[in-house]
């Protein structure tokens, strides 16, 4: 079983989301995410200052097996990259919800974050998979 915590908000394409003391969103991929990719070797992701629509596609995941999108959950502007991902791309598969966090924004709406789903839907999802 994949690791769920209970303090985050997850979207359908298996992104997490955590809520900063500033209001800024922290975003990565799921233990889910990065168990069904297996070792990522590459992450792309050249987005950092555009204003972008929740569910556009921000940079991609590329590992061993397969090449995955990342969504943005939210509208916003992307604020800064997890710098460190270019030189240890294998943080996504070890601190999936740590270290590996890929990108932080600025929601349009505060209140899009309430939107997304709590860790009960995403494991109620990921178990029908």
């Amino acid at each position: 079983m994949s690791n769920v915590p209970g303090d985050l908000k997850y979207t359908e394409e298996h992104e997490w989301v955590r809520k900063e003391a500033d209001g800024t969103l922290t975003v990565g991929i799921t233990d889910h995410a990065q168990q069904l990719l297996g070792d990522v070797v590459y992450l792309d992701f050249d987005t950092v200052g555009k204003k972008l629509k929740a569910g556009d596609e921000v940079g991609n995941v590329e590992s061993v097996k397969a090449v995955s999108d990342i969504f943005l959950p939210v509208s916003g502007e992307i604020l800064e990259k997890n710098e460190d991902l270019e030189a240890d791309p294998d943080l996504l598969n070890q601190e999936p919800y740590g270290d590996g966090w890929i990108f932080k924004l600025k929601p349009d709406d505060a209140a899009s974050f309430d939107g997304l789903l709590s860790a009960e839907a995403y494991k109620k999802l990921v178990d029908t998979e």
